[in-house]
């Protein structure tokens, strides 16, 4: 099992950047693969990106490709989502997940933070 929570959320202005951090606690931290999601106001929550256990492998969605990269660093048992070019439309709640394997499907992620808010001015 894994505890996550997330930082480094705030308020940006569009076109800048910010990096959200997800700090996991748990001896089996190396062996998930990991997520970020998010959720707007009244919308459903998206999948936003992945990264495997390794690190080898990355995926993301098309509204942030390009713009958003994740990575992590298991010794320090650390994911981050740096989010350059960010637009109003990127303001959510966004949240750290650990899943079994890379997935972009949510509901393969067993373990959750409690999010931390990214809002976007235009």
């Amino acid at each position: 099992q894994v505890q996550l929570e997330e930082s480094g959320g705030g308020l940006v202005q569009a076109g800048g950047s910010l990096r959200v951090t997800c700090a996991a606690s748990g001896r089996t931290f190396s062996g998930y693969a990991m997520g970020w999601f998010r959720q707007a106001p009244g919308k459903e929550r998206e999948f936003v990106a992945a990264i495997s256990w390794s690190g080898a492998r990355t995926y993301y969605a098309d509204s942030v490709k390009g713009r958003f990269t994740i990575s992590r660093d298991n010794a320090k048992n650390t994911v981050y989502l740096r989010m350059n070019s960010l637009k109003p439309e990127d303001t959510a709640v966004y949240y750290c997940a650990a899943s079994s394997g890379t997935s972009k499907n949510e509901y393969d992620y067993d373990y959750w933070g409690q999010g931390t808010q990214v809002t976007v001015s235009s």
